[in-house]
């Protein structure tokens, strides 16, 4: 399907989402089950509409790491990376949008919010690299989790509710560190009052700001 031709907003004036789905309207979307490993062409990125997606790689040893999370209108796919393995898994139920890079190539609102969106993702990674070089993996775990508060955050009467449930292992692979050190850091949290887990095991970050969590 051709872009239409007439958009005189530039993405930055609107929303780029809801601009894209105007553009895109009646183009295929596709659909995936939080757990599922997205599959990727070599020539084609997505674009995520709905849901979150965590970026991964794997060492020759084995070891998986988390790079990072996709939030909707940001894009991704192998054409943006030069690792190999490059992996994406639905943390949740997810809508995609699937753009090539010929359609990039000749359209400049393409390019224009698809850079506008790859800066997010920057901002992202840089913050990350910023945690993950604190010395105390207690203060790299908080400042991760005021980080997802931000970008995936609902607000409830109990708290800031986290929009995806991430595993204990998920976010030690993410701060360098081992699920058993996660999983006492998290309790001393839930302890002092400034983290809580609701029914459906989502953490809900109050504002309340821990002593210690060493």
């Amino acid at each position: 399907m051709m872009l239409q031709s007439q958009i005189s907003i530039a993405p930055e004036a609107r929303d780029w989402r809801q601009l894209l789905e105007e553009v895109y309207q009646g183009r295929q979307t596709y659909s995936y089950k939080s757990g599922y490993r997205i599959p990727m062409n070599p020539h084609d990125l997505w674009i995520l509409c709905r849901g979150i997606v965590q970026l991964g790689t794997i060492f020759a040893n084995g070891d998986e790491a988390v790079l990072g999370f996709v939030y909707p209108a940001m894009p991704f796919g192998l054409p943006l990376t030069q690792l190999d393995p490059y992996e994406a898994t639905a943390l949740s139920d997810v809508v995609l949008m699937r753009l090539n890079q010929m359609e990039l190539e000749t359209s400049p609102f393409l390019a224009q919010g698809v850079l506008q969106q790859l800066s997010r993702r920057l901002q992202q990674t840089e913050a990350i690299l910023a945690l993950i070089s604190q010395r105390r993996v207690g203060d790299r775990l908080q400042q991760l989790l005021l980080l997802l508060k931000q970008e995936i955050g609902q607000v409830t009467p109990n708290g800031v509710r986290l929009e995806v449930r991430l595993t204990h292992q998920q976010l030690a692979s993410l701060l360098g560190t081992t699920r058993v050190t996660i999983t006492r850091l998290l309790g001393n949290l839930r302890q002092e009052g400034w983290l809580s887990i609701d029914r459906t095991r989502h953490l809900v970050i109050s504002d309340t700001v821990p002593l210690e969590v060493e």
